[in-house]
């Protein structure tokens, strides 16, 4: 290990952040130096930062969503932008402005060291993020590699997969991300095996996902490598990953999981989920700069997944083998430990609640609606705080478009189109921690309003 110390002492770290499973002072944070020792440039984060409230003792995540006056407080560590409500976080979350401190500071580090840091130290700070980021998805630090985005890790683990035989299948499903669907088909051409396209209800529930998986199955005896994605960017629906991959497994089917929306949104870890390969955003639901992804390799699964096109491994322990980078943002990088103690702080429980909560305010109204079709889970096991709706009878591209411009011009209400369902375009609505019920009102009043 090189003799540069990580970003923070995890007990400093723990001491400024957390005062109970939420509450406590980042004022400690933001006293810390945050440069390495051997720059020769030290700077503290300024002291007046907001602090994150104490959680009220024996309350429930689900009774805490609730509690507007404990979001309200969490909302002052996040700089919010005025004049739109803003309820499109899907493309990419927001740093809290004590993450943002430490970027600026990793940013001003990086950029006044330069290669002198990035020859010397950064190879064991990537290691220590990583590192970081396994033990919070409840890894193995070597099934854990930093990527970019999800999207590089599972194109990755797609192109690179190599156990396919004759008339073998490929399987995945509407509701994926449509470039990774594509990605499927393209794989499908050039390795000569039959593509299948699974299609989910607009409405639906586990077990009736369950059942189309394995009837899917059934059908397609030759299945050999499957795409499962955990929460659909399309409209937030949790699939039942832990149960498809045990039936898939059963059968000899390897599995890619997208989690690319899922770790943040919703309080799990890896095991539970039973898959062979994962990739995850950390920029999205953790609250990381942009530019931070990882990639989950189970034990006992690089043999199958070929090493990037001029790395080697010839013994199948590499999983970092797997990806190349090349130069990417050094800053982001350094600033994953801080982003994973802040949102550990506040707590994924607390944040899944909250997001929850968010979305049934709205989607109890607009199911009240006759002109308004709220896609996704049926039950809450199948929903998220992600959620889409449409205008009954409106599924085109151009419909789609046409409301999400009237929520933006007409009621000051953001959200963005989403296409690839089977059964045509929504618009996605996406809230944050920091989104207040009283915003959510404004989209609900949009909506009667359509």
């Amino acid at each position: 290990m090189s003799e540069v110390p990580e970003y923070l002492n995890r007990r400093q770290v723990l001491k400024a952040l957390v005062g109970g499973a939420v509450g406590g002072t980042v004022g400690t944070l933001a006293a810390t130096k945050l440069v390495h020792a051997s720059s020769e440039v030290t700077s503290s984060i300024p002291a007046k930062l907001p602090r994150l409230p104490e959680r009220p003792k024996n309350i429930s995540p689900e009774m805490l969503a609730k509690d507007e006056s404990f979001w309200a407080q969490v909302a002052l560590n996040y700089d919010k932008a005025r004049g739109i409500v803003n309820l499109e976080h899907g493309y990419w979350g927001k740093m809290s402005k004590q993450v943002q401190q430490v970027f600026i500071e990793k940013t001003e580090m990086v950029n006044t060291q330069l290669s002198v840091y990035g020859r010397k130290h950064f190879s064991n700070d990537l290691k220590n993020s990583a590192h970081k980021i396994a033990q919070a998805l409840g890894a193995d630090s070597d099934e854990v590699v930093i990527t970019r985005n999800a999207t590089e890790s599972i194109h990755n683990l797609m192109r690179q997969y190599n156990d396919f035989n004759a008339n073998d299948t490929v399987l995945f499903a509407d509701i994926d991300y449509p470039s990774f669907k594509e990605t499927m088909r393209w794989l499908a051409k050039t390795q000569h095996v039959k593509p299948v396209e699974v299609t989910l209800p607009a409405q639906t529930n586990q077990a009736e996902i369950l059942n189309l998986y394995i009837t899917a199955f059934d059908e397609n005896p030759n299945v050999k490598l499957m795409l499962l994605t955990h929460v659909s960017n399309q409209h937030g629906l949790i699939l039942p990953v832990a149960d498809i991959a045990k039936a898939a497994k059963a059968r000899g089917i390897d599995v890619i999981c997208d989690c690319a929306q899922s770790w943040g949104l919703l309080d799990f870890n890896i095991a539970e989920l039973n898959v062979d390969w994962a990739g995850f955003n950390l920029h999205k639901w953790i609250g990381s700069p942009v530019g931070v992804g990882a990639l989950y390799m189970k034990k006992g699964t690089l043999d199958k997944i070929s090493p990037y096109p001029g790395e080697t491994d010839p013994t199948n322990t590499l999983a970092h083998k797997r990806v190349h980078t090349a130069t990417s943002n050094f800053a982001s990088i350094l600033t994953v430990p801080a982003a994973i103690d802040f949102h550990q702080s506040l707590g994924a429980a607390n944040k899944e609640a909250r997001l929850r909560y968010l979305r049934n305010l709205w989607v109890e109204e607009a199911k009240k609606l006759p002109n308004i079709e709220v896609l996704g889970g049926e039950d809450d096991a199948s929903s998220t705080g992600m959620g889409a709706f449409r205008t009954k009878g409106k599924v085109s591209l151009d419909d789609a478009k046409m409301i999400q411009q009237r929520l933006e011009n007409e009621f000051n209400v953001f959200t963005v189109v989403r296409v690839g369902l089977a059964s045509g375009c929504c618009i996605r609505v996406t809230p944050q921690i920091f989104i207040s019920a009283e915003e959510i009102k404004q989209l609900i009043l949009a909506l009667k309003s359509l």
